[in-house]
């Protein structure tokens, strides 16, 4: 009998590390948007459409979590073509020496139940600086058509552009920027 408990025992304290695995940025129920305040006059929105990446979910501890993704400048959308190619210029991003920006995080504090602070490493124009995202976890369960693991969140942070050298036209185009992400992900197979 003794010999079952010591098993099952052992089953219970490996079966934790169970709840961590990787999972992979859906792109397709991903959107990374911008916007900011041109001269005073509007608050213009725009998105990137690719992003890429994927992340460690711990569901038993959060905390123990990471992510890395990669989003290529050159998918930025804002409906306005003249204005997406002069955003890629070397005015702004120049994504022809700066292809993608990154966001890479160092850790993550649990708020509450609903919501995260995730810090790490933002990347954009070859410039890297500390950001922080507030994030909200949207669900965490098994995917109700995939029928696998998946994880859904909104975030958001406000940064200044012309701390990564994007800083044409400040203070009349606005410095600050507000990014509000929505990412779904399905577990890596």
């Amino acid at each position: 009998m003794k010999k079952y408990a010591l098993l099952a025992l052992a089953a219970f304290a490996f079966a934790g590390t169970a709840d961590a695995a990787k999972y992979a940025i859906d792109p397709g129920h991903t959107q990374v948007q911008f916007s900011y305040n041109h001269f005073g006059f509007s608050n213009i929105t725009g998105r990137f459409d690719q992003i890429s990446g994927e992340f460690d979910l711990d569901t038993a501890d959060l905390a123990k979590s990471k992510i890395s993704v990669e989003i290529p400048i050159a998918s930025i959308s804002t409906g306005v073509s003249k204005l997406d190619q002069h955003l890629q210029s070397a005015d702004f991003f120049d994504a022809a020496k700066y292809p993608t920006a990154s966001f890479k995080s160092k850790s993550v504090h649990v708020a509450s139940a609903k919501e995260l602070h995730v810090s790490g490493d933002l990347t954009i124009h070859g410039v890297t600086k500390p950001a922080t995202l507030t994030v909200k976890v949207n669900g965490i369960g098994n995917h109700p058509m995939k029928k696998i693991p998946a994880a859904g969140f909104d975030a958001s942070t406000v940064i200044k552009r012309s701390d990564f050298g994007v800083g044409a036209y400040v203070p009349a185009v606005s410095d600050e920027v507000r990014i509000n992400i929505t990412l779904e992900a399905t577990e890596a197979k």
